[in-house]
């Protein structure tokens, strides 16, 4: 059995305390955010991804130094990673909540969705196959909710490799929207049925989610509530 720990949280205050977390790159990157609410989301998804780290790794948060290059550009925005450490992580966010994902070692990725919005058949099409299109409902909104389903799982699944949008959405085949999150078929390599375990998550009404592992073992994945002033230990 493979754990997932999943954490949610609410964007959290840019307190003196919270931006010291930051390293310089992290700092370049929050004031490069034109809105305050993106600088928020980052800051929020930094700060309790070292807090999540830290506990894991018996440190204090501020002793966690990420390494997020990027494969294409080397550049300090790709997934985050602690040097020397199997500790796996993944972080999104949406609106109004930010979520990390962790394990011990199997690689993770996880995705949060509004769904608050529409979805187009120029999205719908970009983003599904043919079987997978055809399953969708057909009322505007049971459409949209089913179409988030999909989305997630495989935006999870995406980020699970590290290879992110390099696999195309269109080459990955799914369960349906109603039915347990599994990878029936892909087309790319970096991705197998038999080796990849996925779930859909509970973030809260007005959004969806879903954290998918590559592990040939079954996944426990528990989902908490963060705050700072609860850290951890808070539901």
């Amino acid at each position: 059995m493979t754990d997932c720990a999943v954490w949610w949280a609410e964007p959290i205050t840019a307190t003196p305390t919270a931006l010291a977390l930051l390293d310089s790159a992290e700092r370049q990157r929050y004031e490069a955010y034109r809105r305050p609410e993106d600088q928020r989301r980052f800051l929020t998804g930094r700060v309790l991804a070292k807090t999540v780290a830290a506990s894991r790794l018996d440190r204090r948060p501020e002793e966690i130094r990420f390494d997020a290059t990027c494969e294409d550009c080397g550049k300090q925005h790709g997934p985050v990673r602690v040097p020397g450490a199997a500790l796996q992580l993944s972080i999104s966010h949406a609106g109004d909540r930010v979520g990390v994902a962790a394990t011990s070692g199997a690689p993770v990725g996880l995705d949060v969705e509004a769904t608050r919005r529409d979805a187009d058949d120029s999205l719908i099409s970009y983003a599904l196959t043919e079987t997978e299109q055809a399953s969708l409902p057909s009322d505007p909104k049971g459409r949209a909710q089913a179409f988030f389903v999909f989305w997630t799982r495989k935006e999870a699944l995406m980020k699970a490799t590290g290879r992110g949008l390099r696999i195309p959405l269109r080459s990955l085949t799914l369960s349906g929207a109603d039915e347990p999150a599994r990878l029936l078929a892909a087309q790319d390599g970096s991705l197998s049925p038999a080796t990849t375990r996925m779930t859909d998550l509970d973030p809260g009404h007005g959004y969806r989610a879903a954290v998918a592992v590559i592990t040939s073992e079954e996944i426990d994945v528990t989902e908490s509530w963060w705050t700072p002033e609860a850290g951890l230990g808070g539901q």
